[in-house]
């Protein structure tokens, strides 16, 4: 040990004079695994003058140290603090951290020279190497194999699910002195309630609005004496609700329907207008003219027969002659004569039957004008039906989609939306589209909501465009108290947006469900197929050569290419059935062009 100081002190001394104090220490340090011991050489490094003997001594002296490691390190650490005095300790400190420091820094820009040089190598690139990169690759041929199956061709496009008919009620009063605008007075109904004939919808200042079964709209006031097919479905829809016509003739609005259409409106609480404005009193002056008329004849036909009992006696003619009587004779005869009888007595005087006979007849042409004056005036007085006070609808029970009033509000446009019918699925075609599709085609609804779908056909390809989406009526305009209704294809009803194409009507083989009522569903219309599997290649397979022959190129194993000459047919989803001229010039898995493609990226 004692040489092991002297080592110690010597390298200490040279170190010193070499101007490096530290570097034999540091020498030590690293020679001796004792000192190595950063528990006990930093004991005596960090402490000036080793200052804690405690520790120093342990090193030596105390005998329960048994590591002959700690001892040897404990008398090196006694050496060091016998030949250094404080400030030589703070030094062999510094220079042991400033040591460390360069070899760090040394590790640290290799490793920074290292990642910089491989960086350099990735981004760096030869002019060789990005003229490769940047220039156009090599070309070569894409090609596709010959199929043969059903071919079918589909348009896919989005349509609406709506009723069979859509109704809007928009009732308009009838104006007249004292009228103001129309209020909505009553309303009974929510959107999603059902609907059944005859029963109140809502009410208008004071007046009813209630639906009738017809598919015809309202377009007139509906008064007794009218005749035609809509008075017709009027005393059709009377009667299902209960309420007999009598022996009105079919299309005519005579005393049953009055009778028929007054009952209707008691049922529902409300007296019914009248046709004729006074009626009643009307109908009283024509009685009047009647009995006035008939009086008239009475005193006529009496008058008549007074003439003749007086007017047509025997006359007084002149009075008679009598004849020469016998003069008396000279000689004694007597003679004799014969008077002349008296002439007849003459005619009376003309009486005044003539004037009579007259006097009745015009009395009796008075009467017969009276009477047919009063059969118009009972023909026209009874209950009418304004057009503002009804609405027809196809089927029932209907549904109320949208309340678009409330009470004490004005009338402004629709008070009630209803749907009526089977939900079917309106679509509007662009005129590339409008060409393929024709009723009769197979449909598939997919609603993605409900997520199931339904299977149906094409009804009705509109020949002229719509004008409008016709506010959802899908169908014909109305007047009064009918906004719009359907049942008369291809008609505008109410505004909407301007042209929006051909109006397709798609109706489902099984009712739809409820739950698509208001969806908006994708449709796939197969508009074409082949009769049975073909041949079929892609579309961009075929070409047509200089000579107006239609071409197919197919490749051989050996990518030698031929032209094959093919008649084209049905296509669809990309492809196109083909029937090569030359019936054994085409197979399944012949390989096709259909492009050129660049080398490396796959044929």
């Amino acid at each position: 040990m004692s040489g092991l100081r002297d080592v110690v002190a010597d390298t200490g001394a040279g170190a010193a004079d070499a101007g490096l104090p530290d570097a034999g220490v540091a020498d030590a340090g690293v020679a001796d695994a004792g000192v190595a011991d950063a528990g006990v050489t930093d004991a005596g490094v960090t402490d000036a003058g080793v200052a804690d003997a405690g520790v120093t001594d342990a090193g030596v002296t105390d005998p329960d140290v048994a590591d002959p490691d700690v001892a040897a390190d404990a008398d090196v650490a006694e050496v060091i603090g016998r030949g250094q005095d404080g400030d030589d300790g703070a030094r062999y400190s510094s220079g042991l951290a400033r040591g460390r420091r360069v070899v760090i820094g040394v590790v640290a820009g290799a490793a920074l020279m290292a990642v910089g040089g491989l960086l350099a190598t990735t981004l760096v690139k030869s002019p060789a190497q990005v003229a490769a990169e940047t220039g156009p690759p090599a070309q070569g041929a894409l090609t596709a194999a010959v199929e043969r199956r059903v071919l079918a061709q589909k348009v896919v496009m989005r349509g609406t699910v709506v009723a069979d008919q859509s109704v809007e009620v928009a009732p308009q009063p009838r104006s007249g002195e004292g009228a103001g605008p129309p209020v909505v007075t009553k309303l009974p109904l929510r959107a999603g309630d059902s609907v059944t004939a005859g029963q109140l919808l809502a009410e208008v200042s004071g007046r009813p609005v209630f639906p009738l079964r017809g598919t015809l709209p309202v377009y007139r006031d509906l008064k007794p004496g009218a005749t035609g097919d809509d008075v017709a479905q009027l005393q059709q829809a009377l009667r299902e609700l209960g309420h007999g016509t009598g022996g009105d003739p079919k299309g005519v609005f005579g005393s049953g329907t009055k009778s028929a259409l007054a009952a209707r409106y008691k049922a529902i609480g409300y007296d019914p207008l009248p046709a004729v404005a006074g009626g009643a009193q009307v109908l009283k002056a024509a009685r009047e003219t009647v009995r006035s008329a008939e009086w008239a004849v009475e005193d006529a036909e009496a008058g008549a027969r007074a003439a003749a009992r007086t007017g047509g006696g025997a006359g007084a003619g002149p009075a008679a002659t009598p004849g020469p009587s016998a003069s008396p004779g000279a000689t004694g005869t007597s003679g004799g004569g014969k008077g002349t009888d008296g002439a007849d007595g003459g005619t009376g005087a003309p009486g005044r039957s003539g004037d009579s006979a007259r006097v009745l007849a015009r009395a009796r042409q008075a009467l017969a004008d009276a009477r047919a004056g009063l059969t118009a005036a009972e023909a026209a007085d009874g209950p009418m039906l304004p057009a503002s006070e009804t609405v027809f609808l196809g089927s029932f029970p209907a549904r109320v989609s949208s309340v678009g009033g409330r009470v004490g509000g004005p009338v402004s446009g629709s008070v009630l939306t209803l749907s009526a019918g089977e939900l079917v699925v309106e679509a509007y075609l662009k005129e590339d589209k409008k060409q393929l599709l024709r009723a009769g085609m197979t449909v598939v609804v997919s609603s993605e909501v409900a997520g199931t779908d339904a299977r149906g056909k094409v009804a009705l390809v509109a020949t002229e465009r719509s004008t409008g989406r016709q506010s959802e009526q899908n169908g014909q305009g109305g007047q009064g108290g009918q906004g719009g209704q359907g049942g008369a294809p291809g008609k505008a009803g109410g505004a909407g947006a301007a042209d929006p194409g051909y109006r397709m009507l798609v109706r489902a083989d099984q009712p739809l469900p409820a739950a698509f009522a208001g969806q908006d569903v994708r449709l796939t219309i197969e508009s074409a197929a082949t009769d049975g599997e073909a041949l079929v290649v892609p579309v961009t397979a075929v070409s047509a050569s200089p000579d107006g022959q239609t071409l197919v190129t197919a490749v051989s194993a050996d990518g030698t290419q031929r032209r094959i000459p093919v008649r084209t047919g049905t296509s669809g989803d990309g492809y196109v059935a083909v029937t090569p001229v030359r019936a054994d010039a085409l197979a399944v898995g012949t390989k096709v062009v259909i492009g050129a493609a660049r080398k490396g990226t796959g044929t």
